[in-house]
């Protein structure tokens, strides 16, 4: 569990199209890292949210996006979190898989990084 960041570092986390970051890793970002209450998706203070409750697709399409944006910033560090697999209900060997072109300044977390 990610509970501090240290400089340069970005805490990912899923979250939804509305941006309600109400709970699990969505509501931690938003008490302690700066994410934005009404914002679903992209950078927010020391964080980074993925849509997860839209559907796989969207999932897809967002976690590419953010390994762009990743790879257009390589002086930050980006600690993912388990995205999609709380609420949103999906399981690591569905998500993992989504990663495996990630920068070197993405670090997955090890249920993702066992499946890659």
């Amino acid at each position: 569990m990610i509970t501090e960041l240290g400089e340069g570092e970005i805490f990912v986390f899923g979250s939804n199209a509305s941006g309600a970051h109400g709970g699990g890793a969505a509501r931690y970002a938003y008490d302690h890292f700066g994410a934005v209450w009404g914002q679903g998706e992209g950078l927010q203070g020391r964080s980074y949210g993925i849509d997860t409750m839209s559907g796989f697709d969207v999932i897809a399409d967002e976690v590419a996006e953010f390994l762009e944006f990743a790879e257009q910033h390589p002086q930050l560090r980006f600690l993912v979190t388990e995205i999609g697999c709380g609420i949103a209900g999906y399981r690591p060997v569905q998500i993992a898989p989504l990663f495996t072109e990630a920068p070197d300044n993405v670090v997955l977390p090890q249920p993702f990084m066992d499946l890659l």
